[in-house]
C-alpha cells in the first residue's frame, strides 16, 4: 500500500508555476496620465494661457499716439492706478457687486430652498426649475431692453402709479439709473446664484434635518445649524459666477444708466474704443487680478472641493 502511495506521489507532475502578469514598461505608466491631459492642457495653453500671456506683454508696451513699440515700461500701469478716476470706478462697481450679490443670493437661496424642501414631487422639483430657467433661453440684450419700456418715464409702471394716484408724477430713478442697472443684474445673473444652492441641497441627507427636529430644533435652527452650514459649497460657486459677472460686465451698465454709471469693464471698452490697446491690457490685467484676490479669498473660506 505504501508502495502504491509512493509511486503516486513520484508519478505526480509538479504543479505548473503560475507566470507573473506582464506589466507595462516603467516610463509608459508614468507617460500615461500626462498624455490622457494632453488634449485638455493644449486647449487651455492656446484659448486661454497665451491670450493671458499677450495681454501681459502688451500691457507692458508704450503707446506713441502713431503706433505702439514693443518696449518693457510701467507708464500703463502708473497711469492706470495713478487716476482717482480709476478708483472711483472700482468702488462703483464693487458697489455693484455687493447689492447685486446680496439679492440674487437672497432670491436663489429663498426659491432653492423652497424647490429642495417644500416641493417633494421631482416632477415638480424640474418643473419648476425649468420655468425658473426659461427667461435666460433669450439673448440678454432682449432681456435688458424689455425693461426700457416698463421703467420708461412713459411707460407701464409710471402710468400704472399715477392711474392708481400713488404718484403725481413719473418717477425719474426707475430708468437710466443705478437702479435699473441692479435690477437688471438681478434679472440676469440670478440663476447663477439657484443652480449651485440648489444641486447642493438635493444632497443634503434629510435624515440629519429629521434629527435636528427629533432633537428640538425649530424651523429657525434647523435651516441656521444644517441647511446653511451643508449649502456653503453652493453659495460659494453662486458667488464666484456672480461677483465675476458684474465686475466684467459692461454692457448692462451702459444700457441701463444711460451712460450715467461706470464701472471697470466700460472703462475698458472706452480705452480699446479709442485704440489705446496697451493702457487697456494693463486695466484688463489690473481687473484680472482683482477677481482672481476675491475668487481666492472666497475660496479661503468655504472649501468648494466637497461640491465638486
Amino acid at each position: 500500500m505504501s508502495s502504491v502511495i509512493h509511486s503516486a506521489v513520484v508519478e505526480a507532475p509538479p504543479l505548473a508555476r503560475q507566470k507573473p502578469a506582464r506589466r507595462g514598461k516603467p516610463g509608459s505608466v508614468v507617460l500615461a496620465p500626462y498624455l490622457l491631459s494632453l488634449p485638455l492642457w493644449l486647449v487651455l495653453g492656446i484659448f486661454l494661457l497665451i491670450p493671458i500671456l499677450t495681454i501681459i506683454t502688451v500691457s507692458f508696451w508704450d503707446d506713441q499716439g502713431t503706433g505702439f513699440v514693443p518696449t518693457f515700461i510701467f507708464d500703463n500701469y502708473r497711469d492706470s492706478l495713478g487716476s482717482w478716476v480709476t478708483w472711483k470706478t472700482y468702488l462703483s462697481t464693487l458697489r455693484f457687486a455687493v447689492i447685486v450679490w446680496v439679492l440674487t443670493l437672497s432670491i436663489g437661496f429663498t426659491v432653492a430652498y423652497y424647490l429642495s424642501f417644500h416641493v417633494r414631487s421631482t416632477f415638480w422639483q424640474m418643473l419648476l426649475f425649468q420655468l425658473c430657467a426659461i427667461p435666460f433661453l433669450t439673448s440678454n440684450i432682449i432681456r435688458m431692453i424689455s425693461w426700457i419700456p416698463f421703467l420708461g418715464r412713459n411707460g407701464l409702471l409710471n402710468s400704472a402709479l399715477m392711474d392708481m394716484g400713488l404718484t403725481d408724477h413719473p418717477l425719474e430713478f426707475l430708468l437710466y439709473s443705478p437702479f435699473a442697472v441692479i435690477l437688471a443684474f438681478v434679472h440676469l445673473y440670478t440663476l447663477f446664484m439657484v443652480v449651485p444652492i440648489f444641486n447642493t441641497m438635493m444632497r443634503i441627507d434629510r435624515a440629519l434635518i429629521e434629527a435636528a427636529r427629533d432633537g428640538g430644533a425649530g424651523p429657525v435652527s434647523v435651516l441656521r445649524h444644517v441647511v446653511i452650514p451643508l449649502s456653503m459649497p453652493g453659495i460659494a460657486i453662486g458667488t464666484i459666477f456672480v461677483v465675476t459677472l458684474v465686475m466684467g460686465d459692461f454692457v448692462t451698465v451702459q444700457m441701463m444708466s444711460g451712460g450715467q454709471s461706470a464701472s471697470v469693464g466700460l472703462m475698458l471698452r472706452n480705452s480699446i474704443s479709442l485704440l489705446q490697446y496697451p493702457e487697456a491690457a494693463a486695466q484688463a490685467v489690473v481687473l484680472l487680478l482683482t477677481v482672481l484676490m476675491m475668487v481666492w479669498a472666497i475660496l479661503r473660506v468655504v472649501d468648494i472641493r466637497k461640491e465638486l
